[in-house]
């Protein structure tokens, strides 16, 4: 899926700790509006089940482990996001969903844009019809 990316940010040591970045213009191409978490995500529990029609995100999980499940429909792709210095960059229109790989994860998610309900399809099915209607093959 040509519009989800890893990125595997530097690292920078020093005997206080360790500090990583992502910045604008390189490693993401949009401003970030919004800030979330999704805390107290026990390892059972699986969050998202949705897309989102304009919504550009990038994703980190500073501690824990969790999965997450990208499908544009007709493919599946598999993250594993489980050290604070990997990132994933995920454009509009993409059907996602979260688990808790390890008790006590915490996802964060940095948006472009404020939160606005019309923005999501929490259907799957519905999904596939906004797919079969916004794209052409091979675009999402």
């Amino acid at each position: 899926m040509k519009d989800i990316k890893e990125i595997d940010l530097k690292k920078i040591k020093s005997p206080g700790g360790s500090l990583s970045f992502f910045e604008k213009g390189k490693d993401i191409d949009f401003d970030i509006k919004r800030v979330y978490y999704i805390y107290e995500f026990c390892q059972e529990n699986r969050r998202g089940f949705h897309a989102h029609k304009d919504l550009k995100q990038v994703m980190w999980c500073p501690h824990g482990a969790i999965e997450i499940d990208f499908t544009d429909g007709k493919e599946t792709i598999k993250y594993i996001l489980n050290d604070p210095t990997k990132i994933i960059v995920v454009n509009k229109g993409y059907w996602r969903e979260f688990v808790s790989l390890k008790e006590n994860s915490i996802l964060c998610v940095g948006a472009s844009d404020v939160y606005s309900e019309d923005d999501y399809i929490r259907d799957y099915n519905k999904y596939l019809e906004w797919v079969e209607e916004n794209y052409e093959k091979d675009t999402v």
